[in-house]
């Protein structure tokens, strides 16, 4: 009777651990990887697809699962999600923007597909309010499928007493939304999301000091440097991988290691394992963020 209180208790130890687990659903650009249309080295032969930019949180104790944008991969991405867990619900969807690879996955959970019944999707007002106003996703909202919450910049949403998601505006190509990154506050942990932003210094927060406030930063890393599109970079702004990694020589090894690029472009050389630019990359002690890996947040 002993031995079996022992190992009952060290199984309960082992899940409890893992009670709030963030897991990396996806790396890529909006489109993917393969992109549709290409046919340079970079996309032909590949032997799987590279899932557009998404994590989630896995929240065991309380039995559910919240994505942090709904993308084209969904599917797979949220299959991915559940089986860390065994729950099979999805209870809330976090939206940074509506640009193509942020929110069409939502289509997924409509009439056509999932048929979901008001699933909490987070959203700014002017997001809101384009989703409520266009087709197809005013459907959605009709049906009852999701849920709309209005967010507000740095106010906090409290999901559990132990896991709260705060929305932080960022500057970005805002056609028809706003753009947010968001800190999601764990037990014990915390992590940084921001996949998308034009220049670092456009932004009024500092993004060295917003990095040291967390223990994880998944932030963007969707060109290595200039060049590296058949278009001008001027029409789709980001930092480089090399701008950032300049803004943070300073830092000390245990800053720069929390640093995980997301959100690479399928052009951007650091998406091979072996590439020149990502080994410079990871010498320095930064990161890429990888399918499926997994952080303890409690």
């Amino acid at each position: 009777m002993k031995r079996i209180i022992i190992i009952t208790f060290s199984l309960f130890f082992l899940l409890g651990t893992k009670a709030q687990t963030l897991v990396v659903l996806g790396t890529t650009q909006d489109a993917g990887k393969p992109q549709l249309g290409c046919q340079k080295s970079c996309c032909k032969n590949l032997k799987h697809r590279f899932f557009v930019s998404s994590l989630g949180v896995t929240d065991t104790k309380n039995k559910k699962n919240y994505l942090f944008d709904a993308t084209p991969d969904i599917t797979a991405q949220f299959e991915r999600l559940s089986k860390t867990n065994g729950v099979t619900s999805i209870d809330g969807i976090f939206l940074t923007h509506a640009h193509s690879g942020h929110y069409t996955g939502l289509m997924y959970v409509g009439r056509e597909g999932m048929n979901a019944g008001k699933i909490p999707v987070y959203a700014m007002p002017r997001f809101i309010s384009y989703l409520t106003n266009n087709g197809p996703w005013s459907q959605l909202v009709t049906l009852g499928n999701i849920d709309l919450k209005a967010i507000q910049s740095e106010a906090p949403i409290t999901l559990d007493s132990s896991l709260i998601v705060i929305p932080i505006v960022v500057p970005h190509r805002d056609e028809f939304s706003e753009t947010v990154g968001y800190k999601i506050i764990g037990a014990k942990k915390s992590a940084l999301y921001i996949p998308d932003i034009d220049k670092w210094k456009l932004w009024q927060k500092n993004i060295v000091t917003e990095v040291k406030a967390v223990d994880f930063a998944f932030i963007d890393g969707t060109f290595f440097e200039d060049g590296e599109i058949n278009r001008p970079i001027g029409d789709v702004p980001h930092p480089f991988i090399s701008e950032s990694i300049s803004l943070f020589k300073d830092e000390p090894l245990s800053v720069k290691q929390k640093i995980y690029f997301i959100h690479l472009n399928h052009t951007n050389p650091a998406h091979n394992n072996t590439s020149p630019q990502r080994n410079s990359v990871e010498k320095q002690g930064f990161r890429f963020a990888t399918l499926g890996a997994q952080f303890i947040l409690n």
